[in-house]
């Protein structure tokens, strides 16, 4: 063997010297005479005898070393041929041998290929220079040989010239496959191809990555490393050390003529062609040669084991070249194959899954560390040279993971407790506005119920403060694109309505209680309840048609969160979004500007102090959801909207209804037309009274009085003057509020009070 992984025991050999060379005749180690033939190369003796002079004469010194195996191969061709040679399988024609012993030397195995080469009946010997050899008739048509596969390549690139086919038992260099380079050789072991691919194929099957090699200093060597090099490290097996050893290389009577017949039958390029396509058999094997003149064998898989000081050698398994398979029939020498597994030869130990090798400052890749797979990283086998990638959008690994996990789906769930409690507290909602409707039915005809713009602004308003109330269940449950293009929309207009009726509702109190009579004519043009409703409402229904037909809100994946993937309506307008809410901000400020100016006005009629708080609620809950809403995420971002809606919600209900239901429940003596009339009487004399010192005090800064005595006649005058402007103010009052004093005068109310 050139090529050793396990340490092997040679046998001592016999020592022995070949004749010296005198004559050509002399350098033959054995022959035989016959119609065609077959040269043969054996290194019988191990080495050359250096020679003592300086420089080296030109001649073939002698050998030493006997080599009784090779000795054996030898006598094997020439028993072959004898066989033949007695059957009947060519009749009529002999086969001769040539053998020469090569002495496990180059130069002595160029000098017997240049025998072979040298022409048939010749008596000198010679090789002809041609530059067509079709027609040239060499001494030997074929040659057996040689063993090692540096003299083989040698000797292959001579009988090229000639395309003699050369058959070597033992030459197993993978460049010998190359049909450029060697057309006519051909040999019957395989390449060292598959030897190192078996050996890569059995290190890594016994779980080794750390190994060490010895070869011998030939081509044969050189090569096997160079081929087991690169083999072992696409298996990641890595090499310990390399170590080369010398591989110790040194220094016939034919008939006169062949048959016309024979040599038509017979010639160099039709051999080549017939050894290339031969086939036969053994023990129900068939072998042949390849395109490359490779012999379809195996390899036998040995075990060299020392049992009590004594060396034994067991056939584990034979290696299928084709199908690159380990065959093992007998169980004993199976478990013995698997035995090999208990041997460590690792530089570091295995990395498991979940893990990846990290390679230290050492210069071999089978020496590393092992670290933990990062988070979305994974690795199922074991050592690894990296962690896998999960897909991010739909699946998650943690730490130290051997697989991918698929992400789970989130959003707001009905049976979230959070979604529960904001049901509950919609359906309160609900439930406070039908209540409210009946109490306000049933007492339709109450100064309470006509002071807040009858039973139809209620009615309106109450239906407003209901779809806010249900919008909240469109913002629950897995999305789908009909719901976000609902939820919001519902809302924005729902709500625009009600504060629309709200703003109407303030702009009239203010216009009953006004005495100014610029700011009443002004409030007078500008007060048309229906197109102030209508024109705010239709204002945000363009807005919510714009931002569906243009920037639709939709379903989509969140997949930024590494372990759920967030099912969430994407607005499609950030813009039209903000817009839908500033354009309520807006009327909500309006009707707050509106609700303060009339905040002193009459308190158990007068709901402007408390749309005032209302819309303070709002502003404070809005504000606050801007923020808050920027910086949620995750599935419970709807659950904050909902709640500023709920809030801003429950505060305008509350404020706009729950102070009337309150008189018209606990305070009904105040609920009736005597004490309406009584209180309205009672703010409108403050009121012109007020009005009254107003003027005097105006009169008395603008004029020059020089009285040092007032009389009481200047008090009289200015107190009959604030009784005329009470009167009038009193007057007014009943003349735009509908049944005053008595039911005398049915005038047409310009309001509801």
């Amino acid at each position: 063997m050139a090529l050793l992984i396990i340490p092997m025991t040679c046998f001592g050999s016999t020592l022995a010297t070949s004749p010296p060379c005198q004559t050509p005749d002399d350098f033959v180690a054995a022959t035989s005479p016959g119609h065609i033939m077959i040269g043969g190369l054996f290194a019988i003796h191990e080495k050359m005898l250096s020679s003592e002079d300086y420089p080296r004469r030109p001649e073939i010194q002698k050998c030493v070393g006997f080599e009784i195996s090779i000795f054996l191969q030898a006598l094997a061709m020439i028993h072959s041929i004898e066989m033949i040679n007695n059957s009947p399988l060519l009749s009529g024609v002999t086969l001769g041998y040539e053998i020469y012993d090569t002495c496990t030397e180059v130069t002595v195995a160029m000098a017997a290929t240049l025998r072979f080469l040298s022409k048939l009946n010749c008596s000198r010997e010679i090789v002809e220079f041609k530059c067509d050899y079709s027609s040239y008739m060499p001494r030997v048509k074929a040659v057996i040989g040689a063993g090692y596969s540096e003299i083989t390549m040698a000797v292959s690139r001579m009988l090229n010239l000639q395309l003699m086919p050369q058959v070597s038992y033992e030459s197993t260099a993978e460049i010998l496959s190359d049909k450029i380079r060697f057309p006519s050789f051909l040999r019957t072991v395989p390449s060292d191809f598959y030897q190192t691919k078996a050996m890569a194929h059995l290190i890594q099957k016994s779980g080794w990555n750390w190994v060490g090699i010895i070869a011998t200093d030939d081509d044969y060597g050189r090569l096997a490393l160079n081929t087991f090099a690169v083999q072992t490290a696409a298996n990641n097996v890595c090499i310990a050390f390399k170590e080369v050893l010398p591989a110790f290389l040194s220094d016939n009577t034919i008939e006169v003529r062949i048959n016309e017949t024979l040599e038509k039958i017979i010639a160099e390029a039709q051999l080549l062609d017939v050894l290339k396509n031969v086939t036969f058999t053994d023990e129900g094997n068939s072998f042949h040669f390849d395109a490359n003149g490779d012999m379809n064998t195996g390899y036998d898989v040995v075990l060299w084991k020392e049992i009590d000081g004594h060396m034994t050698i067991t056939k584990m398994a034979q290696y299928d070249l084709k199908n690159d398979v380990f065959i093992i029939t007998d169980q004993g020498t199976k478990n013995e194959f698997r035995n090999l597994k208990q041997i460590q030869s690792k530089c570091s130990k295995e990395c498991s899954p979940g893990q990846m090798k990290k390679t230290t400052r050492s210069q071999h890749i089978c020496c590393y560390e092992c670290v933990n797979c990062p988070e979305n990283h994974y690795s199922n086998q074991t050592d690894m040279d990296h962690c896998l990638l999960c897909n991010n959008e739909t699946h998650w690994a943690p730490v130290r993971s051997t697989r991918c996990f698929e992400k789970e789906v989130e959003y707001l769930n009905w049976n979230d407790s959070l979604a529960i409690l904001l049901l509950a507290l919609s359906l309160l909602g609900i439930l406070f506005v039908l209540a409210i409707g009946i109490i306000f039915t049933r007492n339709l005809n109450t100064p309470v119920v006509k002071s807040s713009g009858g039973l139809l602004v209620c009615y309106v308003i109450l239906l407003c403060h209901f779809l806010n109330f249900a919008s909240t269940g469109f913002f629950i449950g897995e999305p789908q694109d009909f719901t976000c293009k609902t939820r919001q929309t519902l809302f924005g207009v729902s709500f625009t309505l009600c504060i629309s009726c709200i703003l109407m509702k303030s702009l009239k109190i203010l216009l009953a209680f006004s005495f100014d009579p610029k700011l009443q004519n002004f409030l007078k043009c500008l007060y048309k309840p229906i197109l102030i409703i209508f024109t705010c409402t239709g204002i945000q229904v363009v807005i919510c048609t714009i931002w569906l037909i243009f920037a639709a809100p939709a379903v989509e994946e969140n997949v930024s969160l590494p372990r759920v993937i967030i099912l969430e309506c994407e607005e499609g307008s950030v813009l039209a979004f903000g817009t839908m809410l500033g354009y309520i901000a807006i009327l909500a400020f309006i009707c707050f500007i509106f609700a303060f100016k009339g905040r002193k006005l009459p308190e158990h009629y007068n709901e402007a102090k408390f749309i005032t708080f209302g819309m303070l609620i709002y502003f404070i809950a809005w504000i606050t959801f801007i923020p808050v809403y920027a910086t949620t995420f995750g599935k419970y971002l709807p659950a904050v909207e909902i709640i500023v809606i709920l809030i801003s919600n429950y505060g305008i209900l509350c404020c706009t209804f729950f102070p009337k239901c309150y008189v018209i429940l606990c305070k009904q003596e105040t609920n009736t037309k005597s004490a309406f009339l009584k209180m309205i009487y009672s703010y409108s004399s403050h009121a012109a009274s007020s009005l009254a010192i107003s003027h005097v005090s105006l009169d008395s800064t603008n004029s020059s009085i020089t009285m040092t005595d007032p009389s009481s006649g200047g008090r009289s005058a200015a107190w009959q003057e604030g009784k005329d402007l009470q009167a009038q103010a009193f007057a007014h009052i009943c003349r735009e509020n509908a049944t005053c004093v008595s039911k005398i005068l049915p005038r047409k109310r310009i309001s509801s009070i």
